[in-house]
Parts: structure tokens; sequence; C-alpha cells
């Protein structure tokens, strides 16, 4: 299984980071192992002090494609959920100014949470999805599918001209403004329109 992510696909969060504004779609990966076990709670690397949360969309590639185009590209995928990419955000800041790679900050173990999976309907996709992040009980990222720099199936037209996907493969779409520092004792609940779709804790 690949975890693809896109990277700056809301003008507001590039702006929040003080980053351009991308005139293509921001492509990096995660290993498998990024991605947190249902039912486990999340623990706060020793590596960063500066831990950030990035609520998303996430996308389930149901079948093997490799430069899609046109307007069924969305076939290739059957469900759609929230997650949420965690960022080390002090060592991203550091590999960064060094021209280095920023995997590390980016792809460590369990920095991917995935929430339960809605089906991708046409219905769902005939109008702007909404989505939002709660930590503690307060909302701190409202996001709308209709914002994305990129959308979801040009995200994928971009993907598959340099990588082949296959089935059970994860597509984080990219995170809205609103990012922020994740502490111990946490609790972040995603919600997919009116409906929760996971719930976890940072462990104290």
């Amino acid at each position: 299984m690949s975890i693809f992510c896109i990277g700056r696909n809301y003008v507001a969060h590039a702006h929040e980071l003080g980053n351009e504004v991308p005139t293509a779609p921001v492509i990096f990966m995660k290993p498998s192992a990024a991605l947190l076990a249902p039912g486990k709670n999340f623990t706060i690397p020793s590596f960063t002090n500066d831990l950030h949360y990035e609520g998303e969309l996430v996308l389930r590639v149901i079948k093997q494609g490799k430069n899609l185009k046109g307007i069924n590209v969305l076939d290739y995928c059957d469900a759609i959920t929230v997650g949420i990419d965690f960022t080390a955000r002090d060592l991203q800041s550091k590999l960064k100014e060094k021209g280095l790679p920023w995997e590390k900050a980016k792809a460590f173990d369990d920095a991917a949470i995935i929430g339960n999976w809605v089906p991708l309907s046409a219905s769902i996709l005939t109008k702007p999805i909404h989505f939002s992040l709660h930590k503690n009980g307060s909302i701190v990222q409202d996001g709308d599918s209709s914002l994305m720099i990129f959308p979801l199936a040009t995200i994928l037209e971009s993907i598959t001209e340099y990588f082949t996907i296959y089935p059970g493969d994860l597509i984080y779409t990219g995170t809205p403004v609103g990012v922020g520092p994740t502490l111990k004792g946490d609790v972040f609940e995603g919600y997919l329109e009116a409906n929760q779709v996971f719930s976890v804790k940072v462990n104290p």
C-alpha cells in the first residue's frame, strides 16, 4: 500500500505557513508504517517539540491506474473519509533550510490517521464536500473541497502521471487553513459533513 499526499492545496493554508501558492500539485509520500492502527492512541515522537495536526479529505483507490485522464478519473476510487497528516514542523523547517528531503518530518511511524470510509457516490461528488477537524471539542479546521487549488480529479491525474496507483492506496488531498500544535492528552475528532468518522486520543 502506498500513501500519496498533496501539500499546499488550499491558498489560505499556503499563506499561513508563508509558502508560495503552487502551480502544480505538490506530491509527497508516506510508507504504510505511517498509518496509525485502528483503535490505537497516538504518541508524540520524541524528536519533535512542535508537532502539527493537518486534517484533510482522503480517497481510497479501488483499481490499478496509470496516466489517468478524463471525466471518469474518480472511478478509480471507491470511498472517501477524513484523516490527519501529522507534521513535525520544527524538524521540517530545519530540513527545508538545508535543502534536504523532509520525509522524517512527515512520514514517521503513525503519522497518518484515517477515519471510517464512506462510499464515494455520485451524490457526494455533485456538490462541495465539507469536512472538519475538532480538537478537544472545538473546531480547529473547517474545510470544503471547492476551496482546493487542485480538485480531486486533477490530483489523481497528477499522481498517475508519475506513479501507478493500486487497490488499497490512499490519497491525502491537502489541508485547509487552521493547522496547529498537537499536545499530550489532546483528543481529535474528524467529521465528513455532519458525521464523525474518527476519534483519536494523544497519549498523555
